[in-house]
């Protein structure tokens, strides 16, 4: 998203007369958006459209009401980790976001394609998931019939609240603390792309907790509350150090975020001093000029160049980065993901 956008959608102070003025034309757009999705849904809510169901498999979508930079990718991570640790056979389905090609791929780790084929976040889930098939395409409702048919029983569906095609049992619905549900509007006036009400469909609401929230919508089911901290700092030559090494140091940061001023947060909760900041539109492929272009600026600031994990993925193997890993670290919730391993070893 554009600077511009994030500061419409998750603003700082409320907004004055002449600013709702001049984005009225966003708000009659969120009008028709809203009225499409709400006449979707119904086609689903009341029967009319049925989603696929995948015999023999247990689906459980992780997913947000709001247009990126939740923190859906360390939940998959975090929740694939532990079906496996279980001893389910687990494959996450992605529609590959920002991808170059249209075809339906899957692979492990060790024969991941570049990011610009698969898209950054399967390939980074591929990265830190061993054992995991991860499955691309446009048709997740096939890509489950693929996986089955090689021997999954528990399909992790990325980004999938709203990818009713296919039947789930399970709806883990993440929202960011930190910002909520920014100004509570439709695309384009706002982050959602449902109606806050929507959240009635989660099964389990994943909340990436933070020291200042802002408000979110009441919820009755089970809740599970989580930090999504740095865990490690990888250095150029990829050796793993505590994330603590960049305490003091001076770091330029460089990503392709929906929101890059929280990577920056991040950088400095660690005791970094951020010289300056190269930020790209989401899911960014970048160019070697790019990059060439960003390492000159950070040497002449005399800092590191670091960046984040999804970014990692399409910059070229040989850039001299720092990359940042993040983790997931549960602060409550932890017996309603136990439960929901049990009921998917009861049912699957």
């Amino acid at each position: 998203m554009s600077a511009r956008l994030e500061r419409i959608w998750y603003p700082e102070l409320p907004e004055t007369a002449a600013q709702r003025l001049v984005r009225l034309p966003l708000a009659a757009a969120a009008v028709g958006f809203r009225a499409v999705v709400g006449a979707r849904n119904a086609l689903y809510d009341r029967g009319v459209v049925r989603p696929r169901r995948i015999a023999g498999a247990r689906v459980v979508s992780v997913g947000n009401l709001t247009v990126g930079g939740s923190g859906k990718t360390p939940v998959v991570i975090f929740l694939a980790a532990r079906f496996v640790a279980a001893g389910r056979s687990v494959a996450v389905l992605s529609r590959g976001y920002g991808r170059t090609s249209a075809r339906e791929i899957d692979f492990q780790a060790d024969d991941a394609p570049p990011a610009e084929e698969a898209g950054d976040e399967p390939v980074l889930i591929a990265r830190r998931c061993a054992g995991v098939r991860v499955y691309v395409g446009a048709d997740r409702a096939r890509l489950a019939e693929r996986a089955r048919a090689r021997g999954a029983d528990v399909l992790v569906l990325d980004d999938g609240m709203q990818h009713r095609r296919l039947a789930r049992d399970v709806d883990v619905v993440v929202v960011d603390e930190a910002v909520g549900f920014g100004n509570e509007a439709m695309l384009p006036r706002g982050p959602l792309r449902e109606p806050p009400h929507q959240l009635r469909r989660a099964s389990l609401l994943w909340i990436r907790a933070a020291a200042v929230p802002a408000p979110i919508p009441e919820f009755s089911g089970p809740i599970v509350r989580a930090v999504h901290a740095p865990s490690a700092v990888l250095d150029a030559e990829g050796a793993v150090q505590p994330a603590s090494r960049l305490s003091g140091f001076h770091v330029h940061a460089l990503c392709a975020l929906a929101r890059p001023a929280s990577f920056v947060r991040t950088l400095q909760s660690l005791g970094a001093v951020v010289t300056g900041l190269s930020a790209f539109g989401d899911h960014h492929l970048y160019t070697r000029a790019e990059v060439d272009r960003v390492a000159a600026r950070a040497r002449s600031e005399g800092a590191l160049l670091v960046t984040t994990e999804k970014d990692r993925v399409r910059l070229p193997v040989d850039a001299p980065v720092w990359t940042l890993r993040l983790d997931v670290r549960l602060q409550s919730g932890e017996a309603h993901l136990d439960a929901l391993l049990a009921d998917l070893a009861r049912t699957g």
